[in-house]
């Protein structure tokens, strides 16, 4: 799979960043959250990130 940077808050590779896939789906980069009452299957994963990207990324027109 393909990964395109849309929109990050730093250029380390570390911090919170949105991707697209050449598939057609986005890509969240962020603080994965284990403190929650939520069952969640092992093959998938809760992720925190800013609100602030995906406004970016909407008013930038990346997606």
């Amino acid at each position: 799979m393909k990964l395109t940077r849309l929109v990050g808050e730093c250029d380390e590779g570390e911090c919170p960043t949105l991707y697209a896939t050449d598939t057609g789906t986005l890509v969240f980069q962020g603080k994965q959250l284990t403190d929650h009452a939520l069952r969640i299957p092992a093959h998938g994963a809760l992720v925190e990130f800013p609100v602030e990207l995906i406004r970016k990324a909407v008013r930038d027109n990346l997606i």
